[in-house]
């Protein structure tokens, strides 16, 4: 199945400057609140809000970590459940490094997307992690526990392709 994330160009923009500031060693975070579309082969992510999360959204906020507040999380499944909406979690990697999910952040998800799946109704779940050289995204449209890859980011007529160098470490 193919699968993509549909967002407007200001919102794009916008996300893109609160992820990856100049001059910020601190990974930033923020989640996506989108409706999927299923074609026979094909889901798209469309977006439908965002909530760009602030240093008070963490019990742990550091270069190569974050720890969100169990609070911010519980705000989030309630906002996805009220508008029906599949959770889009995104976070930086500020360093210099190439653009993949960590063995922390992979542990995680692990962890916190059958969670989500279970909260939000079986609603597909995508995680994207963006750095200076680019993006990378998994996505479980069908099953909690095996992601598939992102093909595409379309923002404003643009196809933006991720590094799918997540998948090969997930097994």
């Amino acid at each position: 199945m193919k699968a993509y994330l549909a967002i407007k160009g200001p919102a794009y923009r916008t996300l893109m400057a609160h992820l990856l500031p100049p001059d910020c060693h601190q990974e930033q975070a923020a989640f996506l609140f989108a409706h999927t579309q299923r074609e026979l082969r094909k889901i798209c992510f469309a977006v439908a809000g965002t909530k760009l999360l602030s240093p008070e959204d963490f019990t742990v906020q550091e270069g190569d970590y974050l720890a969100m507040a169990d609070s911010t999380r519980v705000g989030l499944i309630k906002q996805a459940h009220d508008m029906a909406a599949s959770l889009i979690e995104i976070h930086s990697h500020p360093g210099p490094w190439a653009a993949a999910f960590s063995l922390a952040d992979r542990e995680g998800l692990r962890e916190t997307v059958p969670h989500m799946w279970w909260r939000l109704n079986r609603r597909p779940y995508l995680a994207l992690v963006v750095a200076r050289s680019g993006f990378d995204a998994l996505v479980w449209a069908d099953n909690p526990t095996a992601p598939q890859a992102l093909d595409g980011l379309l923002v404003d007529g643009r196809t933006l392709i991720p590094t799918n160098a997540s998948l090969w470490g997930w097994q």
